[in-house]
């Protein structure tokens, strides 16, 4: 029994952040993925904390894909001792370079302001999560692998990639580890991409497994059968709602892909005549550092040529300086911002969201998924008055929400993606979603395997694999480390900012000095009281 491989979920467990997953065989550990927590503080709180293993015992690394939930905390991984290999694909690896070493300019960047406001409050400094060094650092150790074939991770451990048609590439990782009898056979899926996306075809992998792990993002969600007509109808319309002489239409989006998109489809609606030209201004250093490695790979992306088109287009801007970027704020005319990051929690949107969000002649278009406690899904739920850096916004923006642009296969394309990898002698773990988008998964496959073989693994939960089961090793002495309803919900942070904008509101009610005393002292008495 101790001979069979085990796999712990150290990361997008219950939530849709942070993938990371640790196989051990024959005395050996590999990893597949190394992502960055987002999302609710309380999580994001995980990526300064040590990992929950040490990363000098791990053999190799296999990067899914470059976003940073998959691949944010490499660099840590590097600087707190890993030396192994760290494969992926020719376009991940491309990415990476210019992925990571953006994340650590922005952690230095937000780190020193943080000190600043910690030194005037008389609050410990903190430190980055890792610096531009050690973002340079792993990448000199990513090693490029093709699609199809096997490499070995480690002793007993070998794997290859499959496209997963949701990024630039983006792969699946079929593993195979030692077994007693044959090596066990296990298919993780990355993150999976829709039908009818723009630059991607649709995932492939084989069929026959012991044990699948895969995303659940949209398991929840059926959206309309998305076909080029109908996204670019949809986007159209959302610009046409926006336009206003004085306003601006601000899209949040990640800067890998997405924003890649949204060029293409825009410039396209231009030049057909369906919208009248206007500013697109692309406000995002990374989103230009990536547009030039799309640019590089066009020829193999389905729609090259109209990326390179929209790239050239007369009516697209980037800004690259700090200078660029605060001009826009000045700008006059309608104008289309797209600007990272796609979760509104770090980047230059914020700084245009803070100049934008309390107009009433602007509009917010969400294009992408928003993981529970970020400024995007509070915008999405409808928040009337938000917070950014203490200071209180009341929100008169137009907040709108566009689907059809998702890297993420809905609900029934991924079920229709397991049936297509069927048989499945085992379990198929689903990872990489909420609590609601699993449980939506889980009735979807009902028809397909078992109900207790379908599995929702917690944080940091552990499974010793054979042909045909996966049994959770319990072990009273570990300590997780979040408690599980913390875990892909909003938190402390989240309800504190509210109550304090909710007092906000109830003194500003208060018709005069009188009865905004009588609130503050109803207050104190209710904290005395506890």
């Amino acid at each position: 029994m101790s001979n069979l491989p085990v796999i712990t979920f150290h990361g997008a467990a219950e939530t849709v952040t942070g993938s990371c997953h640790m196989v051990e065989s024959a005395g050996h550990r590999i990893l597949i993925d190394c992502g960055m927590f987002q999302g609710s503080k309380t999580e994001k709180e995980l990526n300064y904390r040590a990992f929950p293993f040490d990363p000098r015992t791990i053999d190799a690394l296999i990067l899914t894909h470059a976003h940073i939930d998959h691949s944010g905390l490499v660099p840590k991984l590097v600087k707190d001792g890993f030396t192994g290999p760290i494969f992926a694909t020719a376009p991940t690896v491309d990415l990476c370079k210019v992925m990571l070493p953006d994340s650590a300019h922005i952690q230095e960047m937000e780190v020193e302001q943080l000190n600043r406001r910690n030194k005037r409050r008389g609050r410990k400094e903190v430190t980055p999560i890792y610096s531009l060094l050690d973002a340079m650092e792993a990448v000199k150790q990513m090693r490029t692998t093709q699609l199809g074939d096997w490499r070995d991770a480690a002793p007993g451990i070998r794997f290859r990639l499959w496209n997963a048609g949701h990024l630039l590439g983006s792969a699946s990782v079929e593993l195979e580890a030692a077994g007693e009898e044959r090596p066990i056979r296990i298919l993780f899926s990355g993150d999976l991409g829709p039908d009818n996306k723009l630059l991607q075809p649709s995932p492939e992998a084989p069929t026959g497994w012991d044990h699948v792990v895969m995303e659940s993002t949209y398991g929840d969600t059926d959206r309309q059968e998305v076909t080029e007509a109908r996204r670019r109808a949809a986007l159209k319309a959302e610009v046409k709602a926006a336009i206003n002489p004085d306003g601006a239409l601000l899209i949040p989006s990640f800067a890998v892909e997405r924003t890649q998109e949204l060029l293409a489809d825009l410039v396209h609606l231009i030049e057909t005549g369906e919208l009248l030209p206007c500013p697109i201004i692309i406000d995002s250093p990374l989103a230009n550092r990536a547009s030039q490695i799309f640019r590089s790979y066009a020829r193999s992306l389905d729609h090259g040529g109209l990326l390179l088109r929209a790239f050239a287009s007369p009516h697209v801007r980037f800004t690259e300086s700090v200078e660029q970027s605060m001009a826009l704020d000045q700008m006059h005319g309608f104008h289309i911002v797209i600007s990272a990051s796609g979760m509104c929690e770090a980047g230059r949107i914020r700084h245009r969201l803070r100049n934008w969000l309390w107009r009433e002649e602007a509009t917010v278009l969400l294009v992408g998924y928003q993981a529970a406690g970020t400024l995007g899904r509070l915008l999405s739920d409808g928040a009337p008055v938000v917070r950014m850096k203490g200071e209180q916004i009341d929100v008169r923006a137009r907040i709108r929400k566009l689907d059809l642009y998702s890297g993420h296969a809905d609900g029934p394309e991924l079920a229709t993606w397991l049936k297509k990898r069927l048989p499945v002698t085992g379990t198929v773990f689903m990872v990489h979603g909420e609590e609601k988008a699993i449980e939506g998964l889980r009735a979807r496959l009902a028809s397909s395997l078992p109900d207790e073989r379908l599995v929702d693994p917690r944080l940091d939960a552990s499974y010793r694999l054979d042909h045909a089961t996966a049994v959770e090793i319990l072990d009273p002495a570990r300590t997780p480390r979040l408690d599980p309803r913390q875990v892909g919900h909003t938190d402390w942070h989240n309800d504190f900012q509210g109550l304090l904008l909710d007092i906000q509101a109830e003194i500003g009610k208060a018709a005069d000095e009188k009865a905004r005393a009588k609130v503050i002292r109803r207050l104190r008495e209710a904290l005395a009281a506890e």
